[in-house]
């Protein structure tokens, strides 16, 4: 036993000269890093967030295990620009994953976008492969369509999954069926070969998923450290589930497919821990962004207490479930209160392989293993990016919102509502509206429901704005943005694919439409 301990003392000193940027010689193999990322899944979606049906057993053991971080933040309100800036450490507006095309706007990466991840940004499984790593995605990758943006050219080692969501089905003229890929060769498309049965909600996704997971772990477990990229889309819109998970749940169809992952991830730890390969793995739990209220309830998920969802900078779009869970390392039962990122999986992930993050750029994620391991709460600011406006900022437990906006009143009037249910006069506002020159300032401690923004005379509120502008200031000095990648539409470069076995560009459409500007709503 006391072999044990000193190992795990001598572990731990090798993580922070790691972290540090220093070396040791005959060094252990660094750990495992699996990263479970879901899509759309609110934070009060989990029981040990409080959701009450308490359908998540194995992420609320995950959770009593390690560690939860009740305030952990995404880079972004919307998938493509999160998951952009987990995989660089850098926020959307540096890594080129926004639009210029209107002020203040969110955009992705449907079929028809001509932008992509850049080849100038250092995804992590790029990094991760200089110490030897296997790197895999399975699922969603959502940067981009085009050959140039294919995982297995950033540092993917395998790919089992599709360039975006499941949306469909098409009509296979106007627009294809979104592929699904297993490396560089396409396997089927959504709604045929892999079928989504959207009147029942059945699919057998997440099964398929699951088993490409379990198989790359017991191929990988004893050989070379892995990284596994686990992002699955099931919590989306139109949500899925297969057969024996369906009608299961209190909370409708969107419960059954998080009682499916649910399901998956305790298979996962549980094969690590068969396979005596858990205190040798790092795992890290969390979401793209909050839950689409919009699709709610029947298709979206919670965000507990706090303010609207996805596609908006309040806190209901952007904080976020996190787990960290690394047997005999981290130890269990802990509650974080360290402000967290999405791009903090870059930087930690880093330093668990004993690697610095590029010296060359800006890098936004933090290093949380001070955190995780020896309980320190390091300052940072927390910035709420729309498209290429910084809406809003967190330093400690104050808010402060420069610009407010949820969506249009067209398209509230049309039935698309961010956040049902919950009007806030002169807060949660249909047109944008500007507040640089006296910022709205809220405690997220006292009120995380953004609903009592702090009086302009108050003292609270003169010193809470002190800090936060000197942060913004800098921060702005020192920005330089990335050329924007979401501005230009093209129907003429939707990624498809019949026969062969590579991946290339085929236009099968209809109507042909000229590239342009793409147009975003909100």
């Amino acid at each position: 036993m006391a072999a044990v301990v000193a190992a795990t003392r001598w572990w731990r000193l090798l993580l922070v000269l790691s972290a540090a940027g220093m070396g040791a010689s005959g060094a252990p193999q660094p750990p495992n890093i699996l990263l479970l990322l879901m899509d759309d899944m609110g934070w009060g979606d989990l029981g040990v967030y409080g959701e009450p049906s308490r359908e998540t057993p194995n992420l609320d053991r995950m959770a009593t295990e390690g560690t939860i971080f009740p305030n952990f933040y995404s880079a972004n309100p919307l998938c493509s620009p999160s998951r952009a800036a987990l995989l660089t450490g850098r926020l959307p507006i540096r890594n080129g994953f926004y639009t210029t095309n209107a002020h203040a706007r969110n955009a992705y990466t449907p079929q028809e976008i001509v932008g992509g991840i850049p080849d100038s940004e250092q995804l992590l499984p790029e990094l991760l492969k200089e110490a030897g790593y296997v790197t895999k995605i399975i699922g969603k990758w959502h940067l981009g369509h085009r050959p140039q943006f294919h995982p297995l050219k950033h540092g993917f080692d395998e790919w089992f999954g599709s360039p975006n969501c499941h949306f469909g089905p098409y009509d296979n003229k106007a627009r294809p069926n979104i592929p699904v890929y297993r490396d560089w060769e396409m396997v089927g498309r959504y709604y045929e070969e892999f079928p989504i049965n959207l009147k029942t909600g059945e699919a057998n996704l997440t099964q398929i998923y699951l088993q490409e997971a379990l198989d790359f772990i017991k191929r990988q477990a004893r050989r070379r450290p892995f990284f596994l990229y686990w992002a699955v889309d099931a919590t989306h819109a139109p949500v899925y589930a297969s057969k024996p998970f369906l009608g299961t749940s209190r909370r409708g169809r969107y419960g059954d497919a998080v009682r499916e992952i649910d399901d998956s991830i305790g298979k996962m730890l549980q094969l690590l821990q068969d396979l005596r390969v858990a205190d040798n793995t790092f795992v890290f739990f969390t979401s793209d962004n909050g839950a689409a209220l919009i699709s709610a309830p029947e298709q979206g998920g919670s965000n507990g207490p706090f303010l609207c969802g996805k596609q908006t900078t309040f806190e209901g779009g952007m904080r976020e479930p996190a787990l960290a869970w690394w047997p005999g390392h981290i130890a269990a039962g802990q509650v974080s209160h360290q402000l967290g990122s999405i791009m903090d999986l870059f930087t930690t992930s880093l330093a668990l392989a004993g690697l610095t993050p590029p010296s060359d750029r800006a890098i936004d994620g933090l290093n949380l293993l001070p955190a995780l391991l020896q309980g320190q709460l390091m300052d940072r600011p927390v910035f709420y990016y729309r498209g290429d406006t910084l809406m809003a900022a967190t330093l400690g437990q104050h808010k402060a919102h420069f610009w407010t906006w949820t969506n249009s009143w067209e398209n509230f009037r049309q039935g698309m509502d961010f956040c049902p249910g919950q009007n806030v006069s002169g807060v949660t506002t249909h047109t944008l509206e500007d507040h640089t020159k006296l910022p709205l300032i809220f405690h997220l401690g006292r009120d995380p429901g953004e609903k009592f923004p702090l009086s302009f005379a108050s003292t609270e509120y003169q010193e809470a704005l002190s800090g936060i502008a000197q942060v913004v200031q800098q921060h702005q000095e020192d920005l330089v943005p990335g050329q924007p990648q979401l501005n230009v539409c093209n129907w003429a470069v939707m990624a498809s694919l019949r026969q062969g076995t590579q991946w290339h560009l085929l236009y099968r459409g209809e109507g042909f439409r000229p590239p342009g500007p793409c147009s975003w709503d909100s």
